[in-house]
């Protein structure tokens, strides 16, 4: 599979989403405790319940812990990207999704140092020539803590191509992304659609 052009991965701006101005986690945390609206926001961060469970000696701002993929009436698929070479098994083992399916990819992720601002999941899937661009917005998340030691995003619920068009080999890319344009994890995988499991 060649490689991704550049551009290929770029998330796409939220509409009406801007990058709001950039605060240290004190900064956010010194913020007016008397306005009601502006301390259900900080909790809904997670920002001020719990001890850091930042790790000093690992400057990454998130680590993706896993990957996974629940497919109605079987068991979860779950990758534990904590492990070493999780990330070349995946591109060398395809995963096996029988056409028609619905299924949905989750990740499970920490955060740490800073808070995450506006990070989405990217993908390109290509078979045979065609690409297919899609693209997940995760969300803003403060540093786990002891009370939320980590986090867990369940994507939208997709369909599986069916028919003899298609099934078959696809060739994916993705990448984790937030509003600095900071990579976060980008990994090759594949898939095939079969007619059954």
């Amino acid at each position: 599979m060649s490689t991704p052009h550049p551009d290929e991965l770029q998330p796409e701006a939220t509409e009406g989403f801007k990058v709001g101005e950039k605060k240290t986690l004190e900064e956010y945390q010194q913020l007016d405790q008397n306005d009601e609206s502006l301390r259900k926001w900080k909790e809904s961060l997670g920002i001020g319940s719990g001890k850091s469970i930042s790790d000093p000696n690992d400057p990454r701002k998130c680590i993706i812990l896993s990957l996974g993929l629940e497919v109605e009436g079987r068991s979860d698929i779950v990758i534990d990207l904590t492990k070493p070479g999780a990330l070349d098994g995946l591109n060398k083992h395809p995963f096996t999704i029988k056409e028609g399916a619905t299924f949905r990819m989750k990740a499970r992720f920490k955060v740490q140092h800073q808070i995450l601002s506006g990070m989405k999941y990217v993908q390109v899937v290509s078979r045979v020539g065609l690409k297919n661009k899609m693209q997940e917005m995760i969300g803003s998340y403060s540093p786990n803590t002891t009370d939320k030691p980590e986090y867990e995003k369940r994507f939208e619920t997709e369909t599986a191509p069916s028919g003899m068009i298609g099934r078959g080999h696809y060739e994916a890319v993705s990448k984790f992304v937030d509003d600095d344009n900071q990579t976060h994890l980008q990994f090759k995988w594949s898939f095939d659609i079969k007619k059954d499991w």
